[in-house]
């Protein structure tokens, strides 16, 4: 099977860097070294094997994503911690973005868990809607430390009731719903038999069935160029002509395939499919290719190569879900530099439509985006760029924001 990468995320504390270390230490992907060094006397610290940074050692949370790799006998596994304070939301973005699953965690301990209508965290609510937004396919949902409670059983009831009511108020399609202690390792890598009355598999049998995230063949042929480079090695036959480097966004690359350079519009036929290793051979979305074209155009990094016949209408304007990730507030005529693939523009921003509230889920009108609030906007662009909606596609759906004076990411576009 295909190696998947998932995330852990959620609210702060809620064990999320714990896991991590429970799924590396009980499937010995921890050398002797690195376990002796996170010993706290005579405990092992297992958050410590994902906090690298000096500043998330000495707080105790997770500031930055640390990803980290280990495997099975069945399958190779990618993991990123993302943080869970409100103040990095950007960074979990990052990881979510990429992901083929995510691992929700519920601190059961934080909760009225006595309380049959308890309540969710904030944070909780706002990583899934995120990881939901962002298409992540599998979603599984861990109530984590349950060991801590009295009644492990009438806790994981409540918990798990108030996360299938948010579920179907959002529109959450998850995959699983676990009860399990990280530290102690319940249900994690070690099923506990009728533990709370789930008779289900542990986390790490269920993350060995997921599927990865499928490739975008039913759109038509998109590529972002991200290197050009004028080639002459005698192996490969390129007629002197360039060869466009990049990843395959959707749809197929082939031979005899008519394509337009977009932003010019000029066409072309693709001569020749480059794989990775420079042998010839068609590639789908998702895998990196060089394009050899039958003519000379003119050809830039940051252009699209797109289906001549199938693509999509250019837009100069467009209504979008924004995840606001910046310090200060997004707000109507603001100017952002997007980066659309590999293409920048400049963009501005001529409405905020709504807010999306996390605790009810209503869309409330607003005339600002707060850091961290998810809302809807509109956006005009000062070059026309070639879209989809994100329900269609998670390459020619998506963009980022950044600011034109400090160059940080301010903003995750989704487009509607």
């Amino acid at each position: 099977m295909n190696a998947l990468k998932f995330i852990t995320c959620g609210s702060v504390d809620d064990g999320k860097s714990t896991l991590i270390g429970r799924l590396l230490v009980d499937t010995k992907a921890v050398l002797q070294d690195h376990l002796a060094g996170v010993q706290r006397q005579g405990e092992t610290d297992l958050a410590l094997l994902t906090d690298g940074l000096s500043a998330e050692r000495e707080q105790g949370i997770t500031i930055d994503v640390a990803y980290r790799y280990f495997s099975t006998e069945t399958r190779k596994f990618i993991i990123g911690d993302a943080p869970g304070h409100e103040q990095y939301t950007r960074n979990m973005v990052t990881a979510a973005s990429s992901a083929d699953a995510a691992v929700v965690l519920v601190d059961a301990i934080k909760l009225d868990w006595r309380n049959p209508a308890l309540e969710l965290l904030p944070q909780t609510r706002r990583h899934s809607l995120l990881v939901k937004m962002l298409r992540v396919p599998s979603i599984v949902f861990a109530i984590n430390k349950l060991d801590a409670v009295e009644d492990a059983t009438l806790a994981y009831t409540h918990i798990a009731n108030a996360l299938k009511k948010f579920a179907a108020e959002a529109g959450i399609a998850y995959t699983a719903m676990v009860p399990m202690s990280a530290l102690k390792g319940w249900n994690v890598v070690d099923s506990q038999p009728d533990w709370c009355g789930y008779k289900g598999p542990n986390l790490l049998s269920i993350l060995e069935e997921l599927p990865v995230t499928p490739p975008e063949t039913d759109v038509a042929f998109s590529f972002p160029v991200q290197w050009v480079e004028k080639f002459h090695d005698s192996g490969v036959t390129t007629q002197g002509r360039r060869v466009f480097w990049g990843r395959v966004a959707t749809g197929t690359a082939a031979v005899g395939q008519t394509v337009k350079v977009f932003p010019s519009g000029q066409t072309a036929l693709i001569s020749q499919v480059l794989s990775a290793t420079r042998q010839s051979k068609d590639s789908v979305s998702g895998q990196s290719a060089g394009l050899v074209l039958d003519r000379e155009v003119d050809v830039s990094r940051g252009d699209w190569l797109v289906d001549a016949q199938h693509a999509p209408e250019a837009q100069r304007q467009i209504n979008a879900t924004v995840a606001w990730m910046d310090d200060e507030p997004l707000v109507a005529g603001r100017l952002y530099w997007a980066l659309h693939g590999h293409r920048w523009v400049k963009a501005k921003v001529q409405r905020v439509i709504h807010r999306l509230n996390v605790n009810t889920l209503a869309e409330e009108d607003a005339t600002e985006l707060p850091p961290n609030a998810i809302g809807h906007v509109t956006l005009a662009f000062q070059e026309p760029l070639v879209t989809l909606p994100f329900e269609q596609s998670r390459i020619l759906g998506a963009m980022i924001l950044v600011d034109t004076a400090s160059h940080k990411t301010s903003g995750a576009v989704l487009v509607l």
